[in-house]
């Protein structure tokens, strides 16, 4: 057998072995010896370094040699880039062994118990709404405004325009009025109630945006929802507005 062009302090290899159907490719020093080359290759092919037997196999796959003396340096053998080292077991395991992840003991965790974890990938996502629980995060708001504007329209079908109301605002005082409006707006979402205050207790002229929904003079005019407007007989009051 007739080797030549042996150069270089590492040289690229195929690794193959009797107990898997892969090969891999891998560069080794040359310096090693072939025991401490055994040792490295306990992590590729699975095989203990005292039950391996290697044979070295030229880049056509024609067999070269064994090699056999442990404390001989791989470089001492007609090693060459292309080269295939086939790792023999003799530690009885069997073919495909290796491969076989059914049969590793896999940890699992139960739902409740990860949906608790602050560190997962789940806990990131919907903290920071991503992937799914933006989608999530989304149909569920559609569905709570959804919710809200047929509850907002049911309680504003009850409120006539042309009705004397109350409107009892949360951190504000009672203040009657005429309702003037019902309905949505362009200003925001959701069922409105416009009111002409009968005192200059509002913030409009029953204009918003430049758009008028409704007659009355300037500071007497509100929008306010359904849930806080009080249909019924709601006599004028006398706010004292005009004492001095």
């Amino acid at each position: 057998m007739e080797v030549t062009g042996l150069s270089g302090p590492t040289v690229n290899v195929f690794i193959s072995s009797s107990l898997n159907s892969f090969r891999s490719q891998k560069r080794y020093s040359r310096s090693l010896t072939v025991a401490e080359f055994k040792c490295k290759l306990q992590l590729v092919v699975g095989s203990p370094a005292s039950c391996m037997e290697l044979e070295l196999h030229g880049p056509d796959d024609k067999f070269y040699c064994k090699l056999d003396q442990d404390d001989a340096l791989l470089g001492s053998y007609p090693v060459d880039d292309g080269c295939r080292i086939h790792v023999i077991d003799h530690s009885g395991a069997r073919l495909g062994e290796y491969e076989d992840i059914s049969k590793v003991e896999k940890y699992e965790i139960s739902q409740e118990a990860y949906e608790q974890r602050q560190d997962s990938i789940r806990s990131f996502l919907k903290r920071n709404k991503l992937g799914r629980f933006s989608e999530e995060e989304r149909a569920q708001q559609e569905a709570e405004n959804s919710k809200r504007l047929i509850e907002e329209e049911a309680q504003a079908s009850t409120i006539p325009v042309g009705s004397r109301c109350e409107v009892r605002a949360p951190g504000q005082p009672p203040r009657r009025g005429t309702v003037m409006y019902v309905g949505l707006t362009d200003f925001k979402p959701g069922y409105w109630i416009g009111v002409r205050y009968d005192e200059p207790l509002g913030k409009n002229d029953g204009s918003v945006n430049g758009k008028r929904y409704f007659e009355c003079q300037a500071k007497y005019g509100a929008f306010v929802k359904p849930s806080v407007v009080t249909v019924g007989d709601f006599p004028e009051e006398d706010y004292g507005l005009d004492e001095m």
